[in-house]
């Protein structure tokens, strides 16, 4: 696979290239006693202009990440760039609001107060939470708009979605964005919405990786006749698929990772290691064998991440090695495999 390649977003005039950078590791984490943890400001801007300085030209955020901090440091690195030259995507329905009303002092390097986000799937929430990214983000706009989720399923009804979506469509008339999707960690929301709304493309972070295919059976199908593509978000499943130690404590969907997760990573883990893969290569590599998949975005906490998944993805792989993992059942027997490279 070739990281720096571009492809088109649907029928949209987007591109994007088929590695993306994903931002919520690079914005840090706001404490309670003022400090900030993560990735420290510096080494998240080095990332950023470490990738685009590679090819890899597909910038997403979003409000949520840091509660700002993420937006405002790729528009820090941003200002370096050829604006034309890349693709940023950012997200809405997390309305960032200060912590304490009282007190808007900017703290950090980001020249942010402390804001928290309250969920808001309004017309007036989606106008001025795009218009804070932008600031934020420092450019006139953004290519790609994701309608941000609630998590996980059965926590908003389908209208609050369906209100979201309709003023991201409202907005793409105008021409003021020029592709719309929705950034998702489940699949059921995501496929009713696909059926009403018209999206280019959908951010689905966890349900089509090598250990857990769940999309394969409603949304992928419904993404290929609705002609809408998919970005893959979260390819390592928050961590599990490149931990070098499954005894350890790791995490799937953002918490600890239940037993079963663990079995099913180890057994990925064991499959790829006895033809001499690196699991986080199979990972990166898993789903561009789909034919909806248009790019997946890991996130990088580091220089040295992001370098290794340019070549990690570029990694040849036994086509033996996806056979087997269909057989053992950790690829579900549906969903497509890579072909060889050579």
């Amino acid at each position: 696979m070739n990281p720096f390649e571009f492809v088109d977003i649907g029928s949209t005039d987007v591109e994007v290239t088929r590695l993306g950078l994903g931002g919520a590791p690079l914005s840090g984490m706001v404490l309670a006693d003022g400090m900030f943890g993560g990735t420290e400001y510096d080494e998240a801007l080095a990332i950023i202009r470490r990738a685009y300085d590679l090819g890899v030209l597909y910038f997403d955020t979003a409000p949520q990440y840091g509660s700002g901090r993420g937006e405002a440091r790729y528009g820090a690195a941003l200002k370096d760039m050829e604006r034309e030259e890349i693709t940023i995507s950012t997200k809405v329905a997390r309305l960032l609001v200060p912590e304490d009303p009282g007190d808007t002092d900017p703290v950090g390097q980001e020249n942010l107060p402390r804001l928290k986000s309250r969920l808001n799937y309004s017309k007036d929430a989606i106008h001025r939470s795009l218009e804070s990214s932008l600031e934020r983000l420092g450019v006139d706009e953004v290519d790609i708009v994701y309608l941000h989720d609630a998590d996980f399923t059965g926590q908003h009804p389908e209208s609050d979605f369906a209100q979201g979506l309709e003023a991201l469509s409202d907005l793409r008339s105008a021409g003021a964005i020029k592709a719309i999707g929705m950034g998702m960690n489940e699949n059921e929301m995501t496929a009713a919405m696909l059926e009403r709304f018209d999206l280019d493309v959908i951010l689905l972070a966890g349900r089509y990786t090598l250990i857990d295919q769940s999309a394969i059976h409603t949304l992928l199908p419904l993404c290929q006749q609705k002609g809408t593509v998919v970005a893959i978000g979260g390819p390592y499943n928050s961590g599990i698929l490149a931990a070098d130690d499954l005894d350890a404590p790791v995490s799937f969907d953002y918490e600890p990772a239940a037993e079963r997760w663990v079995n099913k990573a180890r057994q990925a883990k064991e499959i790829c290691g006895r033809w001499g893969v690196d699991t986080r290569a199979a990972a990166l590599q898993f789903p561009f064998a789909h034919p909806s998949i248009a790019t997946i975005i890991p996130g990088a906490a580091s220089v040295k991440e992001l370098e290794e998944n340019v070549e990690l993805i570029q990694r040849e792989i036994p086509e033996g090695m996806w056979d087997e993992l269909v057989n053992e059942e950790v690829i579900d027997i549906s969903a497509p495999v890579p072909e060889p490279l050579w």
